[in-house]
């Protein structure tokens, strides 16, 4: 496995991808990780990430120089890079002329972590500071116009150094650097597999659990329905699911989630219809962080009975993601930007008193989809896209009413079933409509209307962390805006969000 130290970079989670792509496990932890764990964890590499800092801020993030002594590949990216060489005796200092963007690289030394790419290459730069001085046994090993030490290399102790960024797609031959880091430096294998991570999840299940029951709250969406089929393989009857329809759902959800895990997979389900409780609480809040509490707090407290009816129940379960604790680990400390907090990370009542399993938590989305192949799930619900656990309730802006919800169902259908009969499902990251809280004038049947404005959200991405809006063609585009405005009552005028993140969100609220 390789451990990656998260000094902040907003690349972390990328760079763990990038090593994951190539079947080798990883793990992300904070610098601030005691020495006696690293050992522990037995890496066969650390990688040193970036981070927004400079090493002479006062409280600018530093790991424990003792991983140095512990015989252990060592790469460092820009600020680990700049942390390495300034804590092994060389000096590092503010740059003259900042460094952002597109730069040509050229490879003094072919050989290393540098063999087969390219003298001639580009590399994606991000840094103030520069190295003025390398340690004793380092040499640098490529330069750019603005930066003469871009990378360097102790081919002795197999300590490197990139001053830009090999995760990024912008680095022509990054996948490269990093597999020879991966391969030739630290001699990893590729034994990270889902069927090798079902195998071992399975067995690691039934060890903690032993002969006792699990409930998991189900929500149709693929973490949790993998998450429940990894389950009820290791420990069968002895799990039983929670689907509670708080009202908020696509039309037609509860009925569908309902039919495949009870009816295909023979998996306990307990449905709860909960949408009146919801709607009631949900009455005159706009705010949309009201919303979500508001939601968070009533399927709390819904499931909590339930769980409590479930006699034996010892255990609970989460599609909790490895995104989900990183970006909720920084919240409470780390050192990464928090933009929001997840509602399946830390939100369990203590009352509950039932002992926690997060079966996909050392999983990105990517590598969910893949295990729920592996187990049989069908491509339908595999593929599904992300769907908001606060759902549709922050789709509509402004108060969730059940006349807009009834709108609101009613115009999503429409898109979907044209994304999907145009084959753009599986190119699109999400599509979806959202409610605005404005209306506008309008003509039909040579009559004035005073109707709602939706407005249709596509994006790509790879893992949400950035996304592009989607450049859906304008028949398509033409096709969906005449449906709704003619089959839709109440809705006469449709926009398109042509806005990426950042800076701005995928979800409006």
């Amino acid at each position: 496995m390789i451990l990656i130290i998260d000094f902040g970079s907003q690349y972390n989670q990328l760079i763990a991808r990038r090593v994951r792509e190539h079947h080798v496990y990883c793990q992300i932890e904070p610098p601030d990780i005691p020495l006696d764990q690293i050992r522990t964890l037995q890496p066969e590499g650390i990688i040193l990430s970036g981070g927004p800092a400079s090493i002479y801020e006062k409280g600018s993030p530093k790991v424990d120089p003792g991983i140095f002594e512990l015989g252990i590949p060592v790469l460092g990216i820009c600020y680990g890079m700049q942390y390495m060489v300034n804590i092994l005796g060389g000096a590092v200092a503010g740059s003259n002329k900042r460094e952002y963007g597109f730069a040509a690289l050229t490879v003094k030394d072919g050989g290393g972590i540098f063999r087969g790419i390219e003298k001639e290459t580009t590399c994606w730069m991000s840094h103030g500071d520069s190295i003025q001085a390398l340690p004793a046994g380092f040499q640098a090993t490529a330069v750019t116009d603005n930066t003469p030490v871009a990378a360097a290399e102790n081919r002795e102790k197999r300590f490197y150094g990139f001053q830009f960024h090999p995760e990024v797609v912008h680095t022509r031959e990054g996948m490269r650097m990093l597999e020879n880091f991966l391969f030739r430096v630290c001699r990893c294998e590729k034994s990270w597999t889902m069927e090798s991570f079902a195998r071992d999840a399975v067995e690691e299940i039934r060890s903690q659990v032993g002969s006792g029951r699990v409930i998991l709250g189900l929500s149709g969406g693929v973490d949790s329905s993998v998450a429940a089929l990894l389950l009820h393989q290791a420990v069968g009857d002895r799990l039983t699911c929670v689907f509670v329809d708080n009202g908020v759902l696509r039309e037609g959800e509860a009925e569908k989630v309902q039919d495949v895990f009870r009816k295909h997979y023979r998996i306990r389900l307990r449905f709860v219809r909960a949408k009146k409780v919801f709607l009631d609480r949900l009455k005159g809040v706009a705010d949309p962080e009201r919303k979500r509490k508001i939601i968070g707090r009533t399927f709390i407290e819904i499931f909590e009975k339930e769980a409590k009816s479930i006699k034996g129940a010892a255990f609970l379960a989460q599609g909790t993601l490895y995104p989900d604790i990183i970006e909720s680990r920084s919240a409470f400390g780390g050192p990464s930007a928090v933009i929001k907090s997840h509602h399946n990370v830390g939100g369990l009542p203590r009352r509950m008193r039932l002992k926690l399993i997060e079966p996909l938590k050392h999983l990105f989305k990517d590598e969910v989809r893949l295990l729920g192949r592996e187990l049989g799930l069908p491509d339908e619900m595999i593929w599904r896209q992300p769907f908001p656990g606060p759902g549709l309730a922050i789709r509509i802006i402004g108060e969730v009413t059940d006349r807009r919800l009834s709108i609101l169902k009613k115009a999503d259908v429409i898109l979907q079933d044209e994304i999907r009969a145009a084959g753009y499902y599986r190119k699109l990251w999400q599509s979806f409509a959202v409610l605005l809280p404005i209306k506008s004038v309008g003509i039909m049947g040579d009559r004035r209307t005073y109707e709602h404005i939706l407005a249709i959200r596509a994006v790509t991405s790879d893992d949400a962390m950035t996304a592009d809006w989607a450049k859906l063609p304008h028949d398509l585009l033409g096709r969906i805006a005449n449906r709704i405005i003619n089959e839709v009552r109440g809705v006469n005028r449709v926009v398109y969000d042509i806005s990426s993140k950042p800076p701005s969100t995928i979800e409006w609220e």
